[in-house]
């Protein structure tokens, strides 16, 4: 990939888990009289979009137009949750109020940059067929105006089974491309899709892998292919960076190009928007990948929930 595009026309559809990243930073210099326990002398506050939010943090970013429809509670994070989105320029219109669940929220303590403690705020469990409908409608409202689609399955119950099959089906009959950042054992919801892009350890549970050597990746990947329709799979893998599996391809891997990796948080979000970004505009599925992990290597990098932007790519590229 020679040259960045412009993306600025591309849509983009985000429906998944959104969460508010909230990070405590400070310094330890002692332990607790009371537990062996670091006392945090607690410095500054910092809160991002997490989870499907961060995708679409990530699509913006990259200078396309997000779209995203998740699930938020009518409490006092969901508040801070909308003020993270609108100061990033990011619509809060298709977001879901839920009167009986809470914002999503994960809050991790720093002390010297290093995180000592993630507490999370959370409740998990499918939404109802009623609240099923009441986000397709939200769905309904943009969906013609889209690009390409992004499902960013955190397993916190948006993303149901019928949830999914709406959306692959819309894809499919509508030439749009879907793209799945998958949770959990049961891969066979996502059945359909143009591309999953699971890390290694997903990979490895979904198929009942009793290692991750890579070997045991690439049969993996080759047969998710054929078992679930798919056209592409991207496993990331950390510091191993990413195998990409096409139908009717010989995989193709691609090294991490991270110098140093300071926090993974928040690099699959990163890899996605990429690529559906980059498959919207016109890139070919190596293309969009080799952007993507472009995107990842400088994210993990950061410390905490960051976002890429056009601009960071640029650099890195030229």
């Amino acid at each position: 990939m020679q040259t960045l595009k412009d993306f600025k026309e591309i849509n983009v559809l985000i429906v998944g888990d959104v969460m508010l990243d909230r990070y405590w930073w400070g310094s330890v210099e002692r332990i607790s009289p009371e537990a062996p326990v670091p006392i945090l002398n607690l410095n500054q506050t910092t809160l991002a979009a997490g989870g499907a939010a961060n995708v679409a943090a990530n699509v913006k970013g990259l200078g396309a137009t997000p779209f995203l429809v998740g699930l938020i509670g009518t409490d006092v994070e969901a508040k801070l949750f909308t003020d993270v989105l609108v100061a990033g320029e990011i619509s809060t219109d298709y977001l879901y109020n839920h009167l009986d669940r809470p914002t999503t929220v994960k809050t991790r303590v720093l002390g010297h940059n290093q995180q000592i403690v993630r507490i999370d705020q959370e409740l998990k469990g499918d939404i109802s067929g009623l609240e099923e409908d009441q986000i397709w409608s939200l769905i309904e409202q943009i969906i013609k105006k889209i690009d390409v689609i992004i499902i960013s399955d955190y397993g916190k119950g948006l993303i149901t089974k019928t949830v999914v099959t709406r959306l692959i089906t819309y894809a499919n009959d509508n030439n749009l491309k879907v793209l799945v950042d998958p949770k959990g054992k049961d891969y066979k919801k996502y059945s359909g899709a143009t591309m999953l892009t699971p890390n290694r350890f997903e990979l490895a549970q979904a198929c009942n892998l009793d290692n991750q050597k890579q070997s045991n990746i690439e049969k993996a990947g080759n047969k998710l292919l054929n078992e679930l329709s798919l056209k592409n799979l991207l496993v990331t893998q950390g510091e191993d960076g990413m195998t990409l599996f096409q139908v009717d391809q010989t995989f193709e891997h691609l090294p991490a190009l991270a110098r140093n990796v300071y926090d993974v948080t928040g690099a699959g979000d990163t890899v996605i928007a990429a690529l559906g970004v980059g498959l919207a505009s016109g890139l070919n599925t190596l293309e969009a990948a080799k952007m993507a992990n472009v995107a990842a290597g400088l994210i993990v990098e950061q410390i905490g929930t960051t976002a890429i932007t056009r601009e960071m790519l640029l650099t890195e590229l030229n």
